[in-house]
C-alpha cells in the first residue's frame, strides 16, 4: 500500500510552499478555519446565526457566509463578531 501524507499531496497537487498556487491554498484554508472557529464559538454560546447577526448589526445570511467561508471578512467585522457578538478577544499573528 502506497500512502501519502497531506503535506506530500499538497506538494504534488498545489506545488511547494512559496509558489503562488500553494500560497493561495494556504490562505483559503486559513479563511475557512476562521469561519469554523467562529461557528464553534457561536454554538458554544448557544447563539443562533440570527441572534449573533443582531448583536453585530449584520444579516443572518452574512453570518452564514462568514461561517462557511471566512474570506472577504474585514478586520473590523471580525473584531465586532468576536468582541461584541461573542464576548471574546481576537489574537492575530503574522509570520514574515
Amino acid at each position: 500500500m502506497n500512502t501519502k501524507s497531506w503535506k506530500n499531496i499538497k506538494d504534488d497537487v498545489y506545488g511547494m510552499k512559496g509558489t503562488s498556487r500553494r500560497d493561495e491554498l494556504e490562505r483559503d484554508f486559513e479563511s475557512f478555519k476562521i469561519g469554523v472557529l467562529l461557528k464553534k464559538a457561536r454554538e458554544d454560546r448557544n447563539l443562533t446565526q440570527e441572534q449573533l447577526a443582531e448583536l453585530v448589526d449584520k444579516k443572518r445570511t452574512y453570518i452564514s457566509r462568514v461561517e462557511n467561508n471566512g474570506s472577504n471578512l474585514t478586520l473590523k467585522t471580525l473584531f465586532d463578531i468576536v468582541e461584541k457578538g461573542l464576548g471574546g478577544k481576537v489574537k492575530i499573528s503574522i509570520e514574515v
